[in-house]
């Protein structure tokens, strides 16, 4: 399996940064220039425990369709996502949010595989791997700047 973490420090409190994260047009607004948008959108416009969502994308110039499932949510601390329908053999996604003096450390633990055994391992490693990681921090500099954008509640 294929994995890498990104943290990043949030000028606000865990539960506006871990409320922005369970938001899936945010979602569609940090993905926007690949095209991504949300074929099937999850009941009443926002991820709760058990929400399905299927997400319709390019990338590198394929088009797909990933169906995830949204679950352990545990407010405001974190929730985790796996894809349940796609491209990926298996997909992950562990969200974490702690507090931190300057506001939410925000932590995304991500690990997948990609299928055909040997190749896929290898693409995970040359391509797949870094190109995840890239789509990931602009899904998490959508976050921040939505977020630090709008004026956080932190206290002075």
């Amino acid at each position: 399996m294929a994995a890498f973490v990104l943290e990043r420090v949030i000028a606000a409190p865990p539960a506006e940064v871990f409320a922005a994260s369970l938001d899936p047009e945010l979602h569609v607004r940090s993905m926007a220039r690949h095209g991504e948008t949300m074929v099937e959108a999850p009941a009443g416009g926002v991820f709760t425990e058990g929400s399905t969502v299927t997400w319709q994308a390019g990338h590198f110039g394929i088009p797909f369709r990933l169906r995830s499932l949204v679950f352990d949510i545990d407010a405001p601390h974190g929730f985790r996502d796996r894809q349940i329908a796609g491209p990926f053999k298996a997909f992950l996604h562990e969200h974490e949010f702690e507090e931190h003096p300057r506001g939410t450390l925000m932590r995304d633990t991500i690990t997948f595989r990609s299928p055909f055994g040997p190749l896929g391992r290898l693409v995970d490693r040359l391509v797949m791997r870094e190109h995840m990681r890239r789509l990931i921090e602009e899904r998490n500099d959508t976050i921040a700047a939505e977020i630090e954008g709008r004026g956080s509640t932190l206290s002075p």
